[in-house]
């Protein structure tokens, strides 16, 4: 009875909220369209880019990301780390309070102590929670109970976070959505139903979400940051439609229904953009577009483990060298992508990444005459005797492997492509049982140590991400002394000397870096963009519109 009675008031608050005091007709609200759609609104379970999006308005974590990707405060207003790298202390704002909520019995919500901090990390890596964020606190010495010093709350305003062993990224961690301050009173209440029913500290709260339909958010009121002397956020409104076809979505933004949409889908590519990459003439004026280097690489990858492929030609560097020099990837890029993107000449540290080094010449570029060199060396003239060596992929990348077939086949390297569905293909690759597949890693946090784990022989798949089984002592001895190396500028020496013995071995090919794409209406100001395609909106401001909903 109490619960019926206690939910009835959450929904007269939640549908009575909505910030300023002005009709629906005169509220600014930026509308996207969420085509992969959205299962959980709980942080914990925040693994993809659409449930990622709608936390980031909800939520807040101690620190968080600018543009640049540079660490940042967020409810902790500043921190300290030990000079052994082994403790953080975090000094949190004391005007930083949840949404509020019938259960907080005031109008402005409770106020965020750091033992909210304790209680959302420790739920985080709760086996019973099974949050696929739990790995975020690996280098924290494992444990449920507050008792631990693991997280500690010395007072209402300082958290301590002991590690188990130095991990520089661990702060670009902490911006996560998974490390968001939620709660305990509001979780409890809710249990499992938390997931539709999300208190935050964000920038909007939570209004209305029907499933598969829309998620509507509105003005957070109370909110701590500002802009100078301007409380954020600006907008009335968040309205996220859930449109599963991509063209479909795509005509709304035209129509002017859709405020943004990111990326490019091959239904509309050549419609919004010139063979060049840039906006269709036609579109000047009605729509901005913005464009950046992504934290995206998109590669093929050989399994170089012996002991699995030992009749396979694959085993020999100078095989795998030869298909690397064997393809134009401008080329690639020009005509299979409109320009959209960077190819993969360099490392397989994307473009974007602060240890990126354009400057360097570790990669591969097209050189027919060397890969065909490389194949005598390898013990087979002009191709004779190879093999036909089979690449598995989805049809999302069909285009991609069938431009790569055509070329290598110029230099008599006979591809055969195997064609998966996308679930099938991961599971395979993490099973070891493909020895040449299309992968792609984007980044969990903004440090290439997120890319070089790859191929660090301790995380072999299937328990880790190392899928080609790569296995390099003076690989292996260089990624254990960057995770102690406190010193960014001396860290990403470390990387990029990784990165150069990667690309000697070539348990890779890299296809192209990625780029971020997003189109607005010409109305939406102060939208920025990074290289994590994380979507904030406490900046924007729509001019001169109104919408209902």
């Amino acid at each position: 009875m109490l619960r019926n009675i206690v939910l009835f008031l959450v929904l007269i608050v939640m549908f009575s909220c909505g910030g300023r005091n002005q009709s629906n007709s005169n509220k600014t609200v930026f509308k996207y369209n969420e085509a992969a759609g959205i299962t959980s609104l709980d942080p914990a379970f925040a693994k993809d880019q659409s449930t990622i999006w709608a936390a980031n308005q909800l939520f807040n974590g101690l620190v968080q990301l600018d543009e640049q990707l540079k660490v940042k405060p967020c409810i902790a207003k500043r921190w300290e780390i030990s000079t052994d790298g082994l403790y953080y202390t975090f000094f949190l704002r004391n005007d930083v309070c949840f949404h509020n909520h019938p259960l907080f019995l005031n109008n402005k919500g409770r106020k965020v102590v750091a033992s909210d901090f304790v209680y959302s990390f420790l739920r985080l890596i709760d086996p019973k929670i099974a949050s696929p964020g739990a790995w975020v606190f690996n280098n924290v010495n494992k444990s449920i109970t507050e008792k631990s010093f693991n997280f500690k709350a010395l007072n209402d305003t300082t958290l301590i976070i002991c590690l188990s062993k130095p991990f520089p990224p661990f702060l670009s961690l902490l911006s996560m959505p998974y490390c968001a301050v939620v709660p305990k009173e509001i979780v409890s209440f809710y249990g499992n139903d938390f997931r539709r029913n999300p208190i935050g500290t964000g920038p909007f709260q939570f209004k209305l979400w029907k499933e598969g339909v829309k998620l509507v958010l509105v003005r957070n009121p109370n909110y701590f940051e500002k802009e100078g002397t301007l409380q954020l956020p600006y907008l009335d409104a968040v309205a996220v439609t859930f449109i599963a076809d991509k063209q479909s979505a795509f005509l709304e933004f035209v129509k002017g229904n859709l405020d943004f949409i990111s990326g490019i889908d091959p239904s509309y590519k050549d419609e919004l953009l010139t063979k060049k990459g840039e906006l269709n003439p036609k579109y000047i004026g009605k729509f901005k577009m913005q464009s950046q280097a992504y934290l995206n690489t998109e590669y093929l990858g050989f399994l170089v483990d012996e002991k699995k492929t030992e009749n396979s030609p694959l085993r020999l560097k100078a095989i795998r060298q030869a298909i690397n020099y064997g393809f134009d990837r401008e080329k690639m890029i020009k005509y299979l992508r409109n320009n959209i993107g960077t190819p993969g000449i360099y490392g397989f540290i994307p473009k974007g990444m602060p240890a990126f080094d354009s400057t360097s010449n570790i990669g591969y570029n097209y050189n027919p005459i060397k890969a065909k060199q490389l194949l005598a060396d390898a013990g087979y003239p002009n191709g004779i005797g190879l093999p036909e060596i089979i690449l598995s992929t989805t049809s999302a990348y069909l285009d991609l492997c069938k431009y790569l077939q055509h070329q290598l086949e110029e230099i008599n390297i006979k591809i055969s492509i195997d064609v998966n569905p996308p679930a099938t293909l991961r599971e395979m690759v993490a099973q070891s049982k493909i020895n040449f597949f299309r992968g792609s890693w984007i980044a969990d946090y903004p440090d290439a140590e997120n890319y070089l784990s790859l191929f660090y022989s301790d995380n072999f798949a299937p328990k880790g991400p190392n899928y080609t089984h790569f296995s390099n002592k003076a690989f292996d001895d260089l990624f254990v002394k960057a995770q102690t190396e406190v010193n960014d500028s001396i860290r990403y020496v470390y990387y990029q000397q990784m990165d150069k013995l990667l690309m000697d071995e070539s348990p890779v090919v890299i296809l192209y870096y990625d780029q971020v794409l997003r189109f607005y209406q010409n109305n939406i100001v102060g939208l920025g963009s990074n290289p994590m395609n994380l979507l904030t909106l406490k900046k924007v401001k729509k001019i001169n519109y109104t919408f209902h909903y």
